[in-house]
């Protein structure tokens, strides 16, 4: 099961992190974010995956930014296509479409379908005007009207109180967890506490 903790920018609190185990660790290369990291990052990771997060980003400043910051993962929070997932993943990225859930609405089962096969993993948060690190989570059940082949994340609000939970929830092509918000101090600043006895517990 992927632990992923995003929106990460210190490089004091990267390093802290980076020693608790995370499996993932999310940038976010978008200016609109709170948790933007700029552009350039003083201190990168080794003993992690590295993730960008892009929104509506041109793809070739997103092909210049993977090598630069030695990116593993590309994570789209936008409005990107399919065929610009597509084109991506041709190209030897990994690619995490994020998806914008909504509890009071249906499952998007049409819109995600179309992603099948052009991404390497999905990510479901809560839909909001913020692209992700909202705090807000959404209804975990409508996950069951997904019954697409490709393995996804669990985002959108996720706290440290939500371990028995999401040991509890069950999806076939559940593939780990997304946390950001609700373990920080600040924006991009994390509570290397609150994310230590998280983990310990979780795994």
């Amino acid at each position: 099961m992927i632990i992923k903790v995003c929106g990460m920018r210190n490089p004091d609190n990267i390093k802290a992190v980076e020693q608790l185990g995370p499996d993932w660790m999310g940038f976010i290369f978008y200016a609109g974010s709170s948790r933007y990291v700029g552009e350039e990052l003083s201190y990168l990771p080794e003993k992690v995956k590295r993730v960008g997060v892009f929104v509506n980003e041109e793809p070739e400043i997103v092909r210049k930014r993977v090598p630069r910051h030695r990116l593993d993962i590309i994570q789209l929070h936008g409005e990107e296509s399919p065929v610009y997932c597509n084109d991506l993943k041709d190209d030897g990225f990994r690619v995490v479409k994020a998806f914008g859930i909504v509890t009071n609405l249906p499952f998007p089962s049409e819109a995600v379908q179309r992603y099948e096969g052009c991404c390497d993993y999905f990510l479901f948060d809560t839909q909001t005007n913020l692209h992700g690190g909202s705090g807000k989570k959404f209804n975990w059940e409508m996950l069951a009207a997904y019954k697409g082949e490709t393995p996804f994340l669990l985002s959108g609000g996720i706290s440290p109180e939500d371990v028995e939970e999401i040991k509890s929830f069950a999806h076939p092509r559940f593939a780990g967890i997304d946390i950001n918000s609700r373990f920080e101090i600040e924006p991009a600043v994390k509570d290397i506490e609150l994310i230590k006895t998280f983990i310990k517990e979780f795994r």
